[in-house]
């Protein structure tokens, strides 16, 4: 029977000490990100699930997340499909791209509703450029130069190639996945050119991923620089969201945290 007064006085401390509301504290960021969606841009070869490591953690935090589909078909065509997502927002957007899909933030990133972008190893045109030509003053990728056509025009990457170039950081069967399971893109689509480059008005944040084998991390670097983005450098290939991806998350959450 003696137990029951001291468990009283046990909560009793509790609550003098504080320690009763810890719940409370710890539902603080999930109430801040409440009016706050990340819209996640994948990259070609890939399609809205390369982010499944990352959505979660993101809405643990209380941040809703929407991962857009690109068609692939063209950069109209995405970003037609990112601003479809975008506008269905009520709040603030957090617009994230991969590779392919920076161009497709750089464009679409224009909203009032967008109040930050953040580019994953990704391409970052200025107005006026085509994504094709961004890497022309390095070496051709690795990766780049295992790409296939098939009669349509639309690019593969070989299985092998996602295995050593696309995502080498990963284990063999998730590549093997990755391969099958790819998003073609249409060729033309590098030739897009991009016409307007929503970087200038938002603030930025950039993830170079230091072993990439399909953008070279020396033009990420450039990227980031031009953009005057605040870096994170991993040493990841370039799927840095599903080999790191809570340092992925992470830099998403810093970008959703600035008011």
């Amino acid at each position: 029977m003696s137990s029951i007064p001291f468990k009283a006085s046990l909560l009793a401390a509790a609550i003098a000490s504080g320690a009763a509301f810890a719940p409370v504290h710890a539902a603080a960021p999930a109430q801040q990100n409440a009016d706050t969606t990340v819209v996640l841009v994948h990259g070609a070869f890939a399609d809205g699930s390369s982010w499944d490591k990352v959505i979660p953690l993101l809405q643990a935090k209380g941040l809703k997340v929407v991962a857009v589909q690109n068609p692939l078909t063209s950069l109209a065509d995405d970003v037609a499909a990112a601003q479809r997502v975008i506008d269905a927002q009520t709040g603030r957007v957090i617009l994230v791209g991969h590779s392919w899909g920076g161009t497709v933030i750089t464009q679409a990133g224009t909203s009032d509703k967008v109040k930050a972008l953040v580019y994953v190893a990704a391409f970052a045109p200025s107005e006026g450029e085509a994504s094709g030509e961004l890497g022309k003053d390095y070496p051709t990728p690795p990766g780049i130069a295992t790409l296939t056509a098939d009669a349509a025009g639309f690019l593969y990457l070989p299985a092998e190639s996602v295995r050593v170039n696309f995502a080498q950081d990963l284990p063999a069967a998730q590549t093997r996945l990755m391969a099958a399971t790819q998003g073609p893109i249409h060729g033309k689509a590098f030739a897009d050119k991009t016409t307007v480059a929503a970087w200038k008005n938002k603030p930025s944040y950039y993830i170079v991923a230091g072993k990439d084998r399909m953008i070279a991390p020396e033009l990420q670097q450039a990227f980031a620089k031009k953009i005057n983005a605040t870096t994170t450098v991993l040493q990841t290939s370039h799927v840095p969201m599903l080999s790191q991806p809570k340092q992925v998350a992470e830099v998403i959450l810093a970008a959703a945290a600035k008011r």
